[in-house]
């Protein structure tokens, strides 16, 4: 995380140069009121949003962990004052799938 702090600073990028276009822009407050509804607060609408994402399944062993590890990164984004947020995604279990269509 340091060298992205220092990356930062030497290119003096905006963190939530993304991030704003949905929570500081006025004309957007279904996005803003959203983003308070789970919790968060006009500070943390300040800052980057860092999307955390997971592949975890609990219906594969090779994958089962990986969603207490994106809870473990999401932590770790917070701690550098900003803002963490997971979402999962597909996560392919070739044990599963094989000889399957899916697989071909």
């Amino acid at each position: 995380m340091a060298f992205s702090l220092w990356l930062v600073a030497r290119n003096k990028m905006e963190l939530n140069r993304y991030s704003k276009t949905i929570t500081q822009d006025p004309t957007l407050p279904a996005s803003q009121a959203m983003l308070y509804a789970i919790g968060l607060t006009e500070q943390d609408l300040a800052k980057a949003q860092v999307g955390v994402a997971s592949t975890g399944y609990d219906g594969n062993p090779c994958n089962m962990h990986l969603n207490d590890l994106a809870k473990e990164v999401k932590q770790s984004v917070w701690d550098q004052d900003l803002v963490g947020l997971i979402f999962n995604t597909i996560g392919v279990s070739d044990g599963i799938a094989n000889g399957t269509e899916g697989m071909r």
